[in-house]
C-alpha cells in the first residue's frame, strides 16, 4: 500500500478513536441542558424538621421548596413513637406532676453526661412548650395524660391522638401545603452549591426522573436529612460494635446524606461517636412495635433467667449496655392487665399484637414464664420482690426511681426484645440560630440545620421525648433564620 493511503488510513482511525472516546462532539448535538429552579429557600428533607422549617419559612414570607428523597414524607418522625418532652403546668398539674424548665435542662445536660452544649439545650428546653402549642395551633391534637417514654427520666412526654408520628407529618404537610410550600418527593439531593466566597446558595439535586436539577436559594438552604442509623458503613466507622447483624428502628433512607454534602463545604462536626441503642427492639425487624406498656413504670425487664437486669427508669445507654451483658442479649418487657394501651403509639391492640405473636399473654405468671421458657420460679420471685419494692417505694436491687404499679392483675404479658439501633447524636455543628458553623468557627453564610442531622444538642445520650422537640424547636429557628437571611 502506498504511503498517502496508510497516512489516510491512520487519520480515519484516529477520527474514529476520538469520537468513541468522547474528544468531539458530532454536528447537531448538544450537551443536556441541567433545570434549574429558584425559591427563596430551600430545604432538604421532609421529615419532622424540615416541614417545620419549610412552614415557618414561609410564614416568613419566603417562597419554599423543600425536597424529599423517599417516595412519601415523614422520615423518622412518622415511625417514630412520637412522645414530645415539654415542661406543661397545664397537664401535668391535673397529675400532681412536678417539674420545670430547669428540671429538664438539668436531666437534658446531665443525661448527656453533660457533652451536650448548654446554650443549645437551654434553647431547646425553653421553646419545647412553645413548639408544642404550635403544632397545636396547626391541628396536631395530643392526649391530655403525660407519662414518661422510655429514657425520658421524668413524666414529661406526651403523645399524639393518631398512632405513631402520623399526627404531626399530616399536621405539617397540610399547613407547608396550604401555604405554598413546593414538595418534591424522589428529588436527592447531592451536592451543596457554594460560591467562592464560602457562601452556600443551592442544591445539584436528581430527580425522581434521573434528570439533574439545580435549586438555587436566594436567602437560604435548609438542612434536615436526618441521621444515619440505616448506614452501617457510616456507624460502624465512629462505633465498630454496631454492624449490619444489629438492626435499626429506623427507616431505610436515614443514611447520612446531609453529613457527606456539609463536610464538603466545610461544615464542623460535633459528637459523632454518640450513637444510640435502644434494648426494646423487635427481635426481627428492630421497630419499637410490639409491646404493650405505655410507660416506664408500669412494667419490668426480665432476662431469660426470668431476672430482672436494671432499672427500667434508667438511661437508655445504661439499659442497652445492661441488656447486652444479658444472655443472648435477649429480654422480654412483662406487664400486666393495668399497663396496656387500648391502643399503643404504633396503632396497635392487645389483640393483634397477641394474634401476631408479638406479645405472649397468660393467667398465670407460671404460665407465662412457660410460654416465653423461663424458669417459672424465678419470674414469680422477680415478680413478688418488684411489688414489694413498689409497696415500699424503694427498689433495693437496682435503684428505680419511678414505681407506679405492681404486676399483680391478669392477664400478663411478656413480650421479646433485643437491642436496637435508634438515634445518632452527632451531627454538624449549629449554633442558637441553627446556623451550620465551619471549621473555623464561624457560620457559614446561607446554611442552617435542624434535627438529627445536627450534633450537641443531646450529648452521648438522648433522652427519650427530646427528639421531637428537637426537631420542632429547632426546624422552626432554622426556618426563620433562612427566611430572615440577607
Amino acid at each position: 500500500m502506498h504511503r498517502k493511503k496508510w497516512g489516510s488510513l491512520f487519520l480515519v482511525l484516529a477520527l474514529v478513536a476520538v469520537l468513541a472516546l468522547g474528544g468531539c462532539q458530532p454536528a447537531g448535538e448538544s450537551e443536556p441542558e441541567v433545570e434549574t429552579r429558584e425559591a427563596d429557600v430551600v430545604v432538604i428533607g421532609g421529615g419532622g424538621a424540615g416541614l417545620a422549617a419549610a412552614v415557618t419559612a414561609a410564614d416568613h414570607g419566603a417562597e419554599v421548596i423543600l425536597l424529599e428523597k423517599m417516595p412519601r414524607l415523614g422520615g423518622n418522625t412518622l415511625i417514630s413513637g412520637c412522645a414530645y418532652n415539654a415542661v406543661d403546668p397545664e397537664r401535668q398539674s391535673k397529675q400532681g406532676i412536678e417539674d420545670s424548665i430547669d428540671l429538664h435542662f438539668q436531666h437534658t445536660y446531665e443525661g448527656g453526661d453533660k457533652k451536650g452544649d448548654p446554650e443549645l439545650i437551654r434553647v431547646l428546653v425553653e421553646n419545647a412548650l412553645d413548639g408544642l402549642h404550635w403544632l397545636e395551633s396547626l391541628g396536631c391534637e395530643f392526649k391530655d395524660e403525660v407519662y414518661t417514654v422510655l429514657g425520658a427520666l421524668w413524666p414529661r412526654s406526651h403523645t399524639n391522638v393518631k398512632p405513631l408520628g402520623t399526627g404531626y407529618i399530616e399536621a405539617l404537610e397540610n399547613a407547608a401545603r396550604e401555604r405554598g410550600v413546593e414538595i418534591l418527593l424522589e428529588t436527592k439531593a447531592e451536592e451543596l452549591v457554594q460560591e467562592e466566597d464560602g457562601r452556600v446558595t443551592g442544591v445539584k439535586a436528581v430527580d425522581a426522573d434521573g434528570k439533574e436539577v439545580i435549586f438555587k436559594a436566594r436567602k437560604g438552604v435548609v438542612l434536615a436529612t436526618g441521621g444515619f442509623s440505616a448506614n452501617v458503613e457510616m456507624r460502624t466507622k465512629y462505633n465498630p460494635r454496631l454492624t449490619a447483624e444489629i438492626p435499626t428502628t429506623n427507616h431505610p433512607g436515614a443514611t447520612g446524606d446531609g453529613i457527606v454534602m456539609a463536610e464538603k463545604v466545610g461544615a464542623e462536626f460535633v459528637g459523632m461517636e454518640y450513637i444510640q441503642l435502644l434494648p426494646t427492639g423487635d427481635p426481627e425487624t428492630g421497630s419499637l412495635a410490639g409491646w404493650l406498656a405505655p410507660g416506664v413504670d408500669q412494667m419490668i425487664y426480665v432476662n431469660k433467667e426470668g431476672k430482672r437486669f436494671v432499672a427500667e427508669d434508667e438511661r437508655r445507654d445504661v439499659m442497652t449496655n445492661a441488656l447486652f451483658e444479658q444472655p443472648d442479649a435477649l429480654m422480654y418487657v412483662v406487664s400486666d392487665a393495668n399497663s396496656v394501651w387500648e391502643v399503643t403509639s404504633f396503632g396497635e391492640t392487645e389483640e393483634q399484637l397477641v394474634e401476631m405473636g408479638k406479645v405472649q399473654k397468660a393467667d398465670t405468671l407460671e404460665e407465662l414464664a412457660e410460654k416465653i421458657n423461663v424458669p417459672p420460679e424465678n419470674l414469680v420471685e422477680t415478680v413478688a420482690k418488684y411489688n414489694e419494692a413498689v409497696e415500699n417505694n424503694h427498689d433495693p436491687e437496682f435503684g428505680k426511681k419511678l414505681l407506679g404499679h405492681k404486676i399483680e392483675t391478669p392477664p400478663f404479658y411478656a413480650s421479646p426484645r433485643v437491642p436496637t439501633v435508634h438515634h445518632t447524636m452527632g451531627g454538624v455543628k449549629i449554633d442558637t440560630l441553627a446556623r451550620v458553623i465551619s471549621k473555623d468557627g464561624n457560620p457559614i453564610p446561607g446554611l442552617y440545620a435542624a434535627g438529627e442531622v445536627t450534633g450537641g444538642i443531646h450529648g452521648t445520650n438522648r433522652l427519650g421525648g427530646n427528639a421531637i422537640a428537637d426537631i420542632i424547636v429547632f426546624g422552626r429557628i432554622a426556618g426563620e433564620s433562612a427566611a430572615n437571611s440577607k
